[in-house]
């Protein structure tokens, strides 16, 4: 299973460090993504990692402010998120798939919402709140 927090209220210009710890499974066997689903809106893909070479991909409206990072000795991968912008505001989740090509082809578009059974592993979200 996976577990993200981390989650907060903060303005914008701020910093926050999401956490995903992952059990139950072989952690270097699997890529984590992470996404986010604001209100109203579908579910859309953030960033990724290879928790096996340490591959990462981020979507284009995240690349310089969002670092995703992994400590496989802690089965964890992290999301530092700066200077955040009120349209970061979401529920964050991470997930994770042994096929790698599926968490990348998800960062940085809509994911289907029958693509969600795909998924081998989703956490339950952590909100993040920016005001302006």
């Amino acid at each position: 299973q996976l577990q993200a927090s981390g989650g907060g209220l903060v303005q914008a210009g701020g910093s926050l460090r999401l956490s995903c710890a992952a059990s139950g499974f072989t952690f270097d066997d699997y890529a984590i993504g992470w996404f986010r689903q604001a209100p109203g809106k579908e579910r859309e893909g953030v960033s990724g990692i290879s928790s096996s070479d340490g591959m990462t991909y981020y979507a284009d409206s995240v690349k310089g402010r969002f670092t995703v990072s992994s400590d496989n000795a802690k089965n964890t991968v992290y999301l530092q998120v700066n200077s955040l912008k009120p349209e970061d505001t979401a529920v964050y989740y991470c997930a994770a798939d042994r096929d790698e090509r599926f968490i990348r082809t998800l960062v940085g578009r809509i994911v289907p919402k029958n693509y969600y059974y795909g998924m081998d592993y989703w956490g339950k979200g952590t909100l993040v709140t920016v005001s302006s």
